[in-house]
Order: structure tokens, then sequence, then C-alpha cells
């Protein structure tokens, strides 16, 4: 982002998202800066209702369709998409996943509000975990509009790690550079394939790529240098010398 000329500004750690928030209305409020009011916009889900749920069906336009499976955030994509779905494909059924250190809406409390529909605090049952971009630390109104029109059939909890694992599989088994989020949610979608009709049909998007998040637990154990075998390997051509990289002083 600031490489594109942006400023970030990040809050602090313990405020979590609701901190975020809390921010941004204070500068929004300072500079007359346009707050876009992400989590309670209806042009959030309404976008997605007019691409996002249309795309996923015209790809299976007179195909078999029995489940889709999304995480949330803001909860625009599960809102949008799955009102649009609903509406034409009445038998699609929408799973819905979050974090198990997470489970804000399985724990079916509410989120209090201010008038503006903005979180008033943070939700009792939130803890943190690894999924960036999922869960925040309450129930977005977007989300919860949603949850109001039935649009959800069953609700997966993802365990920790899990999201981690998956995008490392997925990447070392199917050539598929995902984010956390998006091996969060194809963990989703393998436990719901393996509790459904055989001969189901299941979509799940991956909304983003790994590259993203190089400095996340994503790339823990995933090292630039090449580690024992790999120097081995290196050194066993005939002739060939590894020269010490040259220092490089950084300002």
């Amino acid at each position: 982002m600031r490489m594109l000329g942006a400023k970030v500004i990040v809050t602090p750690k313990n405020d979590k998202g609701t901190g975020m928030v809390r921010k941004t209305e204070e500068l929004c409020a300072k500079h007359g800066w346009f707050l876009c009011h992400q989590f309670e916009a209806e042009a959030n889900w309404k976008f997605h209702e007019a691409t996002t749920g249309p795309e996923i069906l015209n790809d299976f336009k007179d195909k078999r369709l029995d489940y889709w499976v999304t995480g949330y955030g803001t909860g625009g994509t599960f809102h949008g998409a799955g009102k649009y779905i609903k509406a034409n494909r009445p038998d699609v059924k929408i799973v819905l996943a979050e974090p198990e250190a997470a489970a804000l809406l399985a724990s079916g409390i509410a989120t209090e509000r201010n008038s503006d529909g903005s979180p008033k605090n943070t939700h009792p049952s939130f803890n943190p975990h690894p999924i960036q971009g999922w869960t925040p630390d309450f129930i977005p109104k977007v989300l919860d509009d949603g949850m109001a029109l039935k649009l959800m059939d069953e609700l997966v909890a993802i365990p920790a790690g899990a999201g981690v694992d998956t995008s490392q599989m997925l990447a070392r088994n199917e050539g598929i550079l995902t984010g956390i989020s998006g091996g969060a949610t194809m963990w989703a979608a393998i436990e719901t394939a393996k509790a459904a009709p055989e001969g189901s049909v299941i979509v799940a998007m991956l909304a983003d790529t790994g590259e993203r998040y190089l400095s996340t637990p994503l790339y823990e154990n995933i090292h630039a240098d090449m580690n024992k075998e790999e120097l081995e390997i290196t050194k066993s051509t005939p002739g060939f010398q590894l020269l010490p990289e040259p220092a490089v002083a950084y300002p």
C-alpha cells in the first residue's frame, strides 16, 4: 500500500478490529474524509448481489450445484451473493465458516451497535485467530442483515492452524498459491464434501493470492535460503563453488 503512495496506519493489537474502526472514525471526523462504512453499507452486499452471485450461477448454468462454501469478513460476499443464489437456486445450500477461536455466530450473542450500525464494543466470544480478513471482533451489520434473511444452511468452525495447513497443502499438491483465508475456505469445503451425499457439487472461492502473506505464519516454515540438503545438492556439481554473498547496506 505504501508503494502505491498510501499512508498505512496500524492500530494497537489489543484494540482489535473495533480499535481500527474507532481510529478510522476519528480520522474522518478530524480531516473531513469520506468514511466508507464497509461493515454497514448496503452498497457492500448489493455489489456482490449484482456481480459475484450471477457469476457463480452463470458458471453453473444448466449444471448441478449443491453447496456454496464461504467465510466472512464484512459479510458482504455471503449476504449479496447468497441472496442472489437463494433467489435463483433455492436448492443450493450455503455453508458459512468462521474461526473456532472466534465463534461469534455460533455463540448466538448479538453485537451491540451504535446508531449508525457500527459496533459498540468487542464481542465476548472473540479470540485472536490467524485468518486475516476474516471475522473481526464484532458481527458486522452487513453480515447480521444477511443472517436475518436465513441465507445460511450450515455453519462450520475452522480449527486453529487449519487455514495455514490447507493453504500449504494446496500449494504443494495442486499448484494453487492462496492465502490463509483461502486455505480456511477450502478446509470448510473439504469438510462439507465429507458429509455431503456422493456426487454432490461444491463451489468455494479462494479470494486472494499467497503472495500477500510473506510476513505471516503462512510462511513461518518456508525459508528463503537453501537448507542443508539443498546446499549439498548444489555442491555436488563438479567444479562448482559457492561464493559468499556480498554485504548489502540498507538505510
